[in-house]
């Protein structure tokens, strides 16, 4: 649960940025959120967080599959096609983990995460 403090300026931190760093916020939150259910596994809570966290990043990557698939999206149709594919993958290792749940799975979708958070703020991989 989310403290109040941590609540409001979350709040004002999304209100201030833009595009493309709102994206990327989103995507790292989400990698940040799956790194802490890996990071605590089997520990009292573990399977709530685990759902929590999954649907959360499904709802990010159902975002990007919704924007993406919008007639006036300006970007090229090759990125429009490698973000679409990656988000097909992103589902699948969702389900995958949902069914059989185990800490090493999440890793490649943390790493999805900040890659792309990396990507659309301009930085090297991370």
């Amino acid at each position: 649960m989310q403290n109040k403090p941590l609540g409001a300026y979350e709040n004002v931190e999304k209100s201030t940025l833009g595009g493309r760093d709102l994206e990327a916020h989103v995507l790292l939150r989400a990698a940040n959120m799956m790194a802490a259910a890996r990071d605590t596994w089997g520990q009292p809570g573990h399977d709530e967080r685990l759902e929590e966290v999954l649907t959360h990043n499904q709802k990010v990557w159902s975002f990007f599959q919704a924007e993406i698939t919008q007639p006036d999206n300006p970007l090229p149709d090759e990125i429009k096609q490698n973000v679409l594919a990656l988000s097909v993958f992103v589902d699948k290792r969702i389900f995958e983990i949902m069914a059989y749940p185990e800490p090493g799975k999440l890793d490649i979708l943390i790493e999805i995460n900040r890659n792309l958070a990396a990507g659309l703020r301009g930085d090297q991989a991370v």
